[in-house]
C-alpha cells in the first residue's frame, strides 16, 4: 500500500482540489435566527478550518422555510441569507479549507424540537418559548410516529416548486462562495422519506416500485447538477439502509447510486437509519466505523466516489480507510466537536507534519518553538499517543 493515497493526500473532484481527505460533515447547531446563520456558525465552522480539516460542510440548510427541522435551523431560501453564509465561506477558504453546504428539506420531520428541549414533537413548553408548529409535508400523510405532526401528502405541483427551490438555493450557495454542494437524502428527511417504502405509500409516479420512489431524488439531483457549473462537485448524502424490516436496503442504495452517477453526482456520503424517530437515534449498538462498509460497497460497485462516516475517531483508523480503498473521504463529526484540532493532530501522529505546518501560522510557530526550547516538553510521539 506504499503507493496508495493516505489521509493527507490531496483529492481532486472536478475543478476543486481538497488538501486532504478529512471532511467535517454537516452537524446541526439549532442556533439560527429566522433561518439566518450568525457568528456562532462562523466560529463553530471556522475552528475546524484552523484545525486542518480539508472539507467543511455547513449544516443542513433548508431550501424552503417550511423545510427547517427546527426553529433554530438555517436556510438559504432568501437572498437576505446569502451574506451570513458568505462570511463563513470566506473564513474557511482563507484558512485552507474547502467550504461546502448541505441543502435539504426536513419533510415530515420538520417543525420539531431542538434536541436539548426533547428532540421530539413540539409541545406546550415549546409553545411557551414561542416555538409554534407549522404545516409540514411528506410523500404520504404518514407521521413519523405517535404524537408527531401528520404531513400533507405533496402534490405534483408542490414537488415541481420544491425542485425549483433546490435550484434557487444552489445558485444562492454559489453566490455565497460554497465550492461543493451536497443534497440531503438521509435520516428520514424529505428525500429519504420518498425513497423508503416505510414512509412512501403513494401510487403515482413518485411512489410504488423502486423507480417511482427514487424519482424525487433523481429529479432533484439532475436539476441541481444542470444548474451548477461543471467544475463544481455534487455530493448526495444517503441513509444506505433503514435498519428496519421492510425498509430501504443496501441493494436499493446501489441502484440509486448508479442512477446518480449517470446524472453527474460525484460522491455518495454514506450514513444510515433515521427513517423513524429522531435523526440521531441509533438502530442497534454503534461500533467504531460501523457505517464504513456502506461507503466501501458504494465505491466497489458503482462509479461514484464515497465518503465514510460513523465513529471514526483515531488517525490510524481514518488513514486505513483511505489506504485500503474503503472510501475516498472520511468524515469526522463528533470527534471534531470534542477536538477541533483533530486533523492537525492526526498529521502529527501519522508522522506527516513534524514542524506544526498543519497548524495556523499564528499558533504553529509558538508550538514549534516550545518543542525546541523547553526541556520539560514531553516528546510529541508521547503526546500524540496519549491524545489519541
Amino acid at each position: 500500500m506504499s503507493g496508495a493515497p493516505n489521509l493527507f493526500s490531496p483529492l481532486k473532484i472536478r475543478g476543486v482540489e481538497l488538501p486532504n481527505r478529512i471532511a467535517i460533515p454537516p452537524m446541526c447547531q439549532y442556533s439560527a435566527h429566522d433561518g439566518h446563520v450568525d457568528d456562532w456558525h462562523l466560529v463553530n465552522l471556522g475552528r475546524f478550518a484552523m484545525g486542518g480539516a480539508g472539507l467543511i460542510f455547513t449544516e443542513a440548510t433548508a431550501v424552503q422555510k417550511c423545510g427547517r427541522i427546527t426553529h433554530g435551523c438555517p436556510g438559504i431560501w432568501s437572498d437576505s441569507q446569502i451574506i451570513g453564509h458568505a462570511k463563513i465561506t470566506s473564513f474557511l477558504s482563507q484558512n485552507g479549507a474547502v467550504p461546502a453546504i448541505q441543502l435539504g428539506h426536513a419533510g415530515r420531520k420538520a417543525s420539531m424540537q431542538r434536541p436539548w428541549f426533547g428532540n421530539g414533537p413540539l409541545d406546550s413548553a415549546d409553545f411557551e418559548r414561542g416555538d409554534m408548529p407549522w404545516p409540514i409535508v411528506g410523500p404520504s400523510a404518514v407521521p413519523v410516529g405517535a404524537g408527531w405532526l401528520e404531513p400533507e401528502a405533496m402534490s405534483e405541483a408542490q414537488i415541481d416548486a420544491l425542485i425549483d427551490d433546490f435550484i434557487a438555493a444552489a445558485r444562492r450557495s454559489i453566490i455565497a462562495g460554497y465550492k461543493i454542494i451536497e443534497l440531503h437524502g438521509a435520516h428520514g428527511y424529505l428525500i429519504h422519506s420518498f425513497l423508503s417504502p416505510l414512509s412512501n405509500q403513494r401510487n403515482d409516479k413518485y411512489g410504488g416500485d423502486l423507480a417511482g420512489r427514487m424519482r424525487l431524488a433523481i429529479e432533484v439531483s439532475g436539476a441541481v447538477r444542470r444548474a451548477i457549473p461543471d467544475q463544481m462537485p455534487l455530493f448526495f448524502r444517503i441513509s444506505a439502509v433503514d435498519n428496519i424490516e421492510g425498509g430501504w436496503q443496501l441493494e436499493d442504495t446501489l441502484s440509486l447510486a448508479g442512477e446518480l452517477a449517470k446524472l453527474g453526482v460525484d460522491v455518495l456520503d454514506c450514513s444510515s437509519s433515521g427513517i423513524a424517530g429522531a435523526a440521531t437515534a441509533a438502530a442497534g449498538k454503534r461500533q467504531p466505523g460501523f457505517q464504513v462498509p456502506y461507503a466501501e460497497a458504494v465505491r466497489a460497485n458503482t462509479n461514484l466516489m464515497s465518503m465514510a462516516v460513523g465513529l471514526i475517531t483515531h488517525p490510524e483508523q481514518a488513514n486505513n480507510i483511505i489506504q485500503t480503498g474503503q472510501a475516498d473521504l472520511v468524515a469526522v463529526a463528533r470527534e471534531a466537536l470534542f477536538n477541533p484540532m483533530w486533523a492537525a493532530q492526526a498529521a502529527r501522529y501519522l508522522g506527516m507534519d513534524d514542524r506544526f505546518n498543519s497548524w495556523p501560522e499564528q499558533s504553529g510557530w509558538w508550538l514549534e518553538r516550545r518543542e525546541k526550547s523547553s526541556e520539560f516538553y514531553a516528546p510529541e510521539s508521547q503526546n500524540a499517543k496519549e491524545g489519541f
